[in-house]
């Protein structure tokens, strides 16, 4: 059954969205931010031999470089300013996130309420430029073994390490500017935004394959059926959720009236993780065949080769380890964004509870429970959804931005900021109702 707020948003007009300025401000703003991230996407980093980038880049997309080259929209190939895009920042938030399950006074800080926000904001910023710079050393170094720097030294290193970190931390602003004054979440936006730009180019190179007869009819067929089914697929499973009834107390409402007590709904998702459990496992697995790139060596008989015999696609240790690492992370990333003992705290301070489910230690219990029962099924959703995908990728020769991952975050993104504008506008029609209440009692 629909809930009111999906009705109320299937009544939304265009006549609503026009007179929405607020709403078309921010629409306008985050488009204004996201085309400055784009023309950033094509400065190039100095020093650099873009030849050489893009035969080394060519050689191992197979690799972890395929990766960031999808989220960074390109930047890595052309290897510009904002070649580590925003992965430096997301990783800085997973390690913060983690440290404050694990440090007590960091989880101190978290329960302070917005001063404390601010502060674990900040400690992600200064992680941030760390982890950035570490990076940044390495594709310098990387960049000098490959042959594509023009003049490599200290002075080359330096440069690099500061033109990356400063093009991250421009690209942290940009997400947080989306975030406050935009529409939607400006970390997933920029990373949708490389996605979605690579994506005709994608569809292009694989039409091209289809008339080289590189590919069959009948498999191109398969593919573009594939991907609307994975659309279809990732949309049903995003928004299913397990609502868990809420009590809250009894209240006098009036003189001699009787006390009411109001019900409503905890929903948790299916799909608590996001798309986290997906590009962590992928980068851990493509990881050897990016450290055999860059050393050089391609020989079987050698350790690292043979290591990146058995993680190459379709293989079946790697769609083993795949599957593995993406339940494990599934199950350790919403450990981290959901603690079922102190949501039931919650409940139990404001005097809310569970039907059926005693207050305090059995409410997290119950908590817990139903959370892992929703992770298996969503472990198994997102196993699902990326290795069907690496089937195909093994057999053909399809870009990453056709993969599963790529594909979850682009409808995941479209439903949440689709939803956030919806929020908007609903917001906006009831103020206009709350005016014209108003106005009748004058």
């Amino acid at each position: 059954m629909a809930s009111t707020a999906e009705m109320f948003a299937k009544n939304v007009s265009f006549s609503a969205f026009s007179k929405a300025e607020d709403l078309k401000k921010r629409i306008i703003f985050s488009l204004l931010v996201l085309i400055v991230y784009r023309l950033g996407t094509y400065i190039p980093l100095p020093g650099v031999d873009p030849q050489a980038v893009q035969k080394f880049i060519s050689q191992n997309s197979g690799g972890i470089l395929g990766i960031l080259e999808m989220f960074s929209g390109g930047a890595i190939a052309r290897m510009t300013i904002f070649a580590l895009s925003i992965m430096p920042y997301i990783s800085s938030s997973i390690i913060v996130q983690l440290m404050t399950t694990v440090s007590p006074q960091l989880e101190a800080l978290k329960k302070e309420g917005g001063a404390g926000k601010k502060k674990i904001n900040q400690y992600t910023r200064y992680g941030t430029v760390l982890l950035a710079s570490i990076q940044a050393f390495g594709i310098a170094v990387g960049l000098e073994k490959i042959g594509a720097s023009m003049d490599p030294g200290f002075l080359f290193r330096f440069s690099t390490i500061v033109s990356l970190t400063g093009g991250t931390l421009f690209i942290m602003w940009l997400g947080e500017q989306i975030t406050s004054r935009g529409i939607g979440n400006g970390t997933s936006l920029i990373i949708y935004s490389g996605i979605v730009a690579n994506l005709p180019q994608a569809l292009i190179k694989t039409f091209e394959m289809g008339r080289q007869q590189i590919l069959s009819t009948g498999m191109l067929i398969t593919i573009v059926v594939g991907v609307v089914l994975v659309f279809a697929y990732v949309v049903l499973m995003e928004r299913a959720q397990r609502r868990i009834p809420i009590q809250y107390p009894k209240r006098q409402t009036a003189m001699n009236m009787p006390a009411t007590s109001q019900s409503t709904h905890l929903p948790l998702k299916l799909n608590s993780a996001g798309v986290i459990p997906p590009i962590f496992a992928s980068s851990l697995l493509l990881l050897p065949q990016t450290i055999v790139g860059f050393a050089g060596g391609s020989d079987p008989d050698s350790i690292l080769g043979g290591i990146a015999k058995f993680l190459s696609h379709g293989h079946p240790i790697y769609m083993l380890l795949y599957a593995g690492l993406i339940i494990f992370f599934s199950f350790f990333y919403t450990a981290l964004v959901f603690d079922p003992k102190e949501t039931a705290e919650n409940l139990r301070k404001s005097g809310s509870y569970i039907p059926g489910v005693r207050p305090g230690q059995s409410t997290a219990d119950y908590f817990d429970f139903v959370l892992t029962r929703l992770t298996v099924v969503g472990a198994l959703y997102l196993v699902s959804i990326c290795l069907i995908p690496e089937l195909i990728l093994s057999r053909v020769s399809l870009p990453f931005f056709l993969g599963g991952t790529s594909l979850l975050i682009v409808v995941s993104v479209t439903m949440d900021t689709i939803s956030q504008v919806q929020s908007h506008l609903m917001a906006h029609q009831y103020q206009g109702l709350m005016k014209k209440a108003q106005k009748k009692k004058r």
